[in-house]
């Protein structure tokens, strides 16, 4: 699995010099083989008026939740983290 899904996509990645490769949503699995979250963005459009501004106060706070997840992971990447240049 991990093979087919995550090795040989970054192998063709590099090969073919790509900027990045995307494993898809979801798996903090993923950090452990160098697939770092990042937030992605899609676009609807609702015709309900209330059903739409139902879904915009969900994603409000979803947006903020998903993005505290994305702090907390990055943190618990494997990459190295700048040190500090304290004398």
């Amino acid at each position: 699995h991990f093979e087919t899904c995550y090795y040989q996509a970054i192998e063709f990645a590099i090969a073919n010099r790509f900027a990045r490769v995307e494993a898809g949503a979801q798996g903090p699995h993923k950090l452990a083989r160098g697939y770092m979250p990042v937030a992605t963005h899609s676009l609807h459009w609702i015709k309900e008026p209330s059903f739409r501004n139902a879904v915009r106060n969900f994603l409000d706070d979803e947006t903020a939740e998903v993005q505290r997840e994305i702090d907390m992971l990055s943190e618990m990447g494997p990459f190295k983290k700048p040190e500090n240049d304290v004398p």
